[in-house]
């Protein structure tokens, strides 16, 4: 790493929801910044306006936010370096555009729509692959290069529409060193002319993020794999401008895979494979029909933040050791650039699930509680504080999502209407009413909860004794007469939050019902 210091940027375009490797990308660049004890900066880069979305800028935020990605400087929070959205520096581009073409390394382009159809159909028939604008064929297009400079003149004084190309040279080695894969060596026959400047005067990505990577001192850009090709064109714009001295360190992390490996995981994926792909719920507009649509979100699914993140930082990176289970704090401190593999991650939401199941597992009860009191409101059900936590305390380590415990833990708050069959035929009979009939009995008479999950084992042991019964031969229908289910949490803790009370009344309904 360099001495200089560290200023990393996560730069979105607000064209729709942030896809969930746009969050990993924003990750990876909050861990190194805080492992260097850097500058973590957002910037929006909405240089197409004809792909905004509105709404997106915000989805942005709370999604940072909801992961934990604290923020340095952004245009919601400012800082020395603002304005921090692309469209509000337009003025700062044009002035390096204009220096391009001072220095013969850009050139005015005005060919219409038209005449770059033409150039492609011609390419193609050619059987050239790839067609392209580049060094053999701006020789034959409408640009500064090929007009006489009192036409381009005129043509400009007449405020004839065109763009600014960058002119890449015809034969040279373009050469950087990526942090993630190495030095990465491109043919400059390779790179086409790409557009600097649109005829709106909007300057296009490439412009737009060099310079402002330059202007706010950005020491490594970290991005996905996507935007290699494009690389050794910025390694040209740097060249150009002056500023190769103190152009930032390059790191271009791995694709998402499908989980089947197939291919790039893509923001269409989500709900053809059944799992999110963002990391908040998104409400679109479908573009062909107009029709509001939503997309889910890990959010909205139940997943906690600090599984999300733990999951993400380790597609494509791993510490060297056996341990997965990181904190914000733990990851920062593992964290490094040179651990991160150039191999593409495929993406196991089976394994997200898991780091779910042990987060929720490791909070205490309290935090939990509020999630089944919320389900427990919207079924018009009153409980507890308390009791709430002590369903939670018994059934997280059933459940891999908050939601899961309305589900699951029905039974506290409703008596069962319906047993398992299975158990039912497998072991109730007479003699085993009659055992449950004389536990109900022998349990203290009040409702609420009067004694521990110890104290009504020992009733039921020593009630089982007196009826020449074995424990297990009725524990499992005693279950299936109080809760319904044939299984689930210990049986006497369930026992215990239920109250003596409402178990007595539930084994003798069970027993009305049953025989």
């Amino acid at each position: 790493m360099s001495e200089r210091p560290v200023r990393v940027r996560f730069a979105p375009s607000p064209t729709g929801p942030l896809h969930i490797g746009g969050v990993r990308t924003a990750l990876y660049n909050y861990l190194l910044a805080r492992k260097l004890g850097g500058t973590m900066i957002l910037r929006i880069e909405d240089t197409d306006q004809n792909r905004f979305v509105p709404g997106a800028e915000d989805y942005i935020r709370q999604s940072l936010e909801w992961v934990g990605i604290e923020l340095d400087e952004s245009p919601w929070k400012g800082g020395p370096h603002a304005p921090y959205r692309q469209s509000e520096r337009k003025p700062i581009y044009r002035e390096y555009a204009d220096q391009l073409i001072r220095d013969g390394y850009a050139y005015y382009a005005f060919d219409t729509p038209e005449e770059l159809d033409a150039m492609r159909e011609r390419l193609q028939a050619a059987k050239v692959p790839n067609p392209q604008y580049n060094s053999i064929t701006r020789t034959q297009m409408r640009n500064s290069l090929t007009l006489p400079e009192n036409e381009t003149q005129a043509l400009l004084d007449a405020g004839a529409p065109y763009v600014i190309r960058l002119k890449v040279p015809r034969k040279e080695e373009i050469r950087f060193q990526d942090l993630i894969r190495g030095w990465v060596v491109v043919h400059s026959s390779a790179v086409d002319d790409k557009v600097l400047m649109k005829s709106d005067g909007m300057p296009t990505y490439h412009l737009a993020n060099i310079v402002d990577d330059h202007l706010m001192e950005i020491s490594h850009v970290i991005r996905g794999e996507e935007w290699l090709p494009s690389a050794p064109l910025h390694v040209l714009l740097y060249r150009y401008l002056g500023w190769e001295k103190t152009m930032p360190q390059f790191a271009h992390l791995p694709l998402l895979l499908k989980p089947d490996g197939t291919g790039k995981l893509s923001k269409r994926d989500g709900d053809r494979l059944g799992f999110p792909v963002f990391a908040l719920e998104w409400h679109g507009t479908d573009p062909e029909t107009g029709e509001p649509t939503v997309s889910r979100g890990y959010r909205e699914d139940g997943y906690l933040p600090e599984a999300l993140v733990n999951f993400l930082a380790f597609l494509g990176w791993n510490p060297g050791t056996s341990q997965e289970i990181f904190s914000m704090p733990e990851l920062i401190e593992a964290f490094s650039i040179d651990r991160v593999s150039k191999s593409p991650a495929k993406f196991d939401v089976a394994k997200a699930k898991w780091y779910n199941e042990h987060y929720l597992r490791a909070k205490p009860d309290a935090e939990l509680a509020p999630y089944l009191l919320a389900a427990l409101g919207e079924h018009g059900i009153e409980c507890s504080a308390e009791k709430a936590a002590q369903v939670v305390g018994v059934m997280k380590e059933r459940v891999s999502f908050p939601q899961d415990f309305w589900q699951e833990a029905k039974y506290f708050f409703e008596a069962p209407t319906e047993y398992d069959q299975a158990v039912i035929a497998k072991k109730w009979n007479a003699q085993v009413s009659a055992a449950l009939g004389a536990y109900a009995d022998a349990l203290p008479a009040d409702s609420e909860p009067s004694a521990n999950a110890e104290v009504l084992k020992s009733i039921f042991n020593q009630t089982m004794e007196a009826q020449g019964l074995k424990p297990g031969q009725v524990l499992q229908a005693l279950r299936v007469a109080v809760t319904g289910a044939g299984a689930g949490p210990d049986l006497f803790e369930t026992l215990a939050i239920l109250g003596t009370g409402e178990v007595a009344q539930r084994l003798r309904a069970a027993r009305e019902r049953l025989g």
